[in-house]
């Protein structure tokens, strides 16, 4: 750990002295990020002129991504949380599992990285900014270094971006072989 890292982290962790109203804040930040995300992405589909299908298998495929890649980190270098190592005040209850990269940030940044792509820059900017919140709540309920945040953001946009890139082979494949994908196709066509 970085004297930069641990600075960082006892500046942002919520203390004694904290509002409760931020804590609260926080708290909603980190316990909703799975709902505002959707509802950022269900406005992001309804908004387009083009077929969703394609959006919601990138997010679809980003997330798993993410999911697959956080996961990986975490079993081959398995950091400690904060309040393991008895550093600043944990505010929430979390398990004993390795906190490197914050998987909360990670698929937050990658559903801002997916909304990007989607072409809606509005929803978006908001998602980007969303992301932010939650990455700022992990560090304000002590449930993460520094650190963790920055390594799930990268994460979670590196995803998108593979994502990004394979979602032509995918969409390819999929034409090929599923005739249900976008479009029905009669029943007397065969794919080789």
């Amino acid at each position: 750990m970085l004297p930069l890292d641990l600075a960082l982290f006892q500046a942002l962790n919520a203390g004694p002295e904290t509002p409760a109203m931020v804590l609260w804040l926080a708290r909603a930040a980190s316990h909703s990020e799975a709902i505002g995300m959707l509802v950022l992405l269900a406005i992001s589909v309804k908004r387009q002129t083009h077929p969703s299908g394609r959006t919601l298998l990138l997010s679809l495929t980003a997330l798993l991504m993410t999911w697959c890649f956080v996961r990986g980190i975490r079993m081959w270098a398995p950091f400690p949380r904060p309040a393991e190592l008895g550093l600043g005040i944990q505010w929430v209850l979390q398990g004993h599992r390795p906190g490197f990269p914050s998987m909360h940030t990670a698929t937050a940044f990658a559903m801002a990285g997916i909304l990007f792509c989607a072409g809606q820059r509005s929803t978006a900017w908001v998602g980007l900014g969303y992301a932010s919140i939650i990455a700022w709540s992990r560090l304000c309920l002590g449930l993460h270094f520094p650190s963790d945040v920055l390594a799930g953001a990268l994460t979670g946009l590196a995803c998108t971006a593979i994502a990004v890139r394979f979602l032509p082979l995918q969409l390819r494949w999929l034409g090929r072989f599923s005739a249900y994908w976008f479009r029905l196709a009669p029943p007397w066509v065969r794919h080789r």
